[in-house]
């Protein structure tokens, strides 16, 4: 008996306790063991569409709490008919058969729920994608994921297209990166061709649009998107959006469709802990064609503490080792790693070092060069005399080094992500019409680049 089988089983004890014997009998009992395990999802299959309907109706909710209890992985139970089974074929593992990677709607099949590694930092917004998955168009709509580079936003919005086409292999998904909705806006603008437009992004049940920022500036764009969102919207069609940063932080785009964005739920990922990357690197380790399946902790624990904020770099990280131990004959020991890892290491150090101690010498060189203290500069003095350094610090910082503005607000007293957001802005747009103030930046930059060339 499969671990699902086992479950089911418990399950099935719970429900003979909870529920008459008649009941159990009759709607139960039939049930005796799964069909299949699927993108987080235990199928059971049911003798007809009355017993189907019936336990959908009524008994779901209760069934999936108890998987809740005995299961410690989030995973749903699917009642189905054998009319209903989507054919094996479409939930071919990439591993057998790399021809078919990629399904209806530009979906990668690699992105299921199934090898998602939930941890603390992601664990609300995996909960709340499989919900929009299981119920698309009424549970969130739109469902908005932000967070910051190779954290995995891209894997859990296609999940939700993988999990819904797996359900009903009907339903029409479109998963799409926000420059190529551009450039396809624009080519079949230009051609004239707008119905073939329409009909593509318009005859859908669930759009994906990834990275939503690059959208920024592009105002014609933007108000076809205005269009298409509220139509499939009205429609009852599921949106599903991602970016780097929350709706309200997204720059030159309309508001009325940032407006739009947070209508629904707005779910962020934030940077894993060192638990969690450990527990990436060993589900990544398990899916690697490579001969090494057994890697001591402690090399575990150095990979994943070097490589902290970004899991495309983690796992980068990890198949160079096991490339580089492989290639060379070394045993996995945290010296080997090391020398397998000095290259990329070498570069992150000197980026971090830069990042790290810039922040203070940013800081610092505003401050000399306005005659204030450090304390005055990141305090909380409203003076005029402290906020136009306080603001060119913020500006300097995030034109450099990009980094979100609440890790700026951090720098400076634990100032909200819109004050530092208002300030940069604020910044950006005087420097156009005021030279002085343009050109001491300019000098602020020119003693920033001296002390980090030293």
């Amino acid at each position: 008996m499969n671990e699902y089988d086992q479950l089911w089983q418990q399950i099935l004890n719970d429900l003979a306790v909870v529920f008459s014997e008649e009941l159990y009998i009759d709607v139960f009992e039939p049930l005796k063991k799964t069909h299949k395990y699927a993108n987080g999802q235990i199928f059971v299959l049911v003798p007809n569409e009355f017993i189907k309907n019936r336990i959908n109706r009524f008994y779901i909710n209760k069934i999936n709490e108890l998987a809740e209890k005995h299961y410690k992985k989030v995973i749903r139970f699917k009642f189905v008919t054998e009319a209903e089974l989507v054919p094996e074929e479409t939930l071919i593992s990439p591993e057998r058969n790399l021809s078919i990677k990629y399904r209806p709607g530009n979906l990668n099949r690699t992105y299921t729920f199934d090898n998602f590694v939930v941890g603390k930092s992601n664990n609300f917004a995996f909960r709340m994608a499989m919900k929009v998955a299981d119920q698309p168009g009424t549970v969130a709509n739109p469902l908005y994921i932000f967070g910051d580079v190779g954290l995995g936003k891209t894997h859990l919005m296609q999940s939700i297209g993988n999990f819904i086409l797996d359900n009903d292999i009907h339903q029409k998904i479109m998963y799409v990166k926000a420059d190529g909705f551009i450039e396809d806006f624009a080519n079949l603008l230009r051609r004239e061709r707008m119905d073939d437009f329409n009909q593509k992004y318009r005859d859908i049940d669930v759009l994906l649009v990834d990275d939503i920022q690059i959208m920024g500036g592009a105002t014609k764009t933007q108000m076809e998107f205005f269009k298409l969102f509220d139509y499939l919207y009205q429609q009852n069609k599921q949106i599903v959006i991602t970016s780097d940063k929350p709706a309200s932080d997204l720059k030159n785009i309309m508001s009325r469709l940032t407006s739009r964005f947070e209508v629904g739920l707005t779910v962020d990922i934030q940077v894993p802990d060192l638990e969690h990357r450990i527990e990436i690197l060993k589900r990544k380790l398990a899916t690697e064609s490579s001969d090494i399946h057994d890697i001591p902790n402690e090399v575990l624990e150095f990979i994943a503490s070097s490589f902290v904020t970004n899991i495309r770099e983690l796992e980068g990280a990890l198949k160079r080792v096991l490339f580089y131990c492989l290639a060379n004959n070394l045993e996995l020991t945290v010296e080997s790693v090391n020398e397998a890892l000095e290259p990329l290491l070498k570069t992150k150090r000197k980026s971090d070092s830069l990042n790290e101690n810039n922040y203070d010498k940013i800081q610092s060189v505003v401050s000399d060069f306005y005659g204030i203290t450090i304390d005055d500069l990141i305090g909380k003095k409203r003076h005029s005399k402290y906020i136009l350094p306080r603001h060119i610090s913020m500006y300097i910082i995030k034109s450099k080094y990009n980094i979100p503005y609440k890790t700026i607000g951090s720098l400076f007293g634990g100032r909200d992500h819109s004050t530092v957001l208002a300030a940069c802005e604020k910044i950006e747009n005087e420097i156009k019409q005021n030279l002085s103030l343009k050109i001491a930046i300019d000098t602020i930059n020119k003693k920033i680049d001296h002390f980090t060339q030293k």
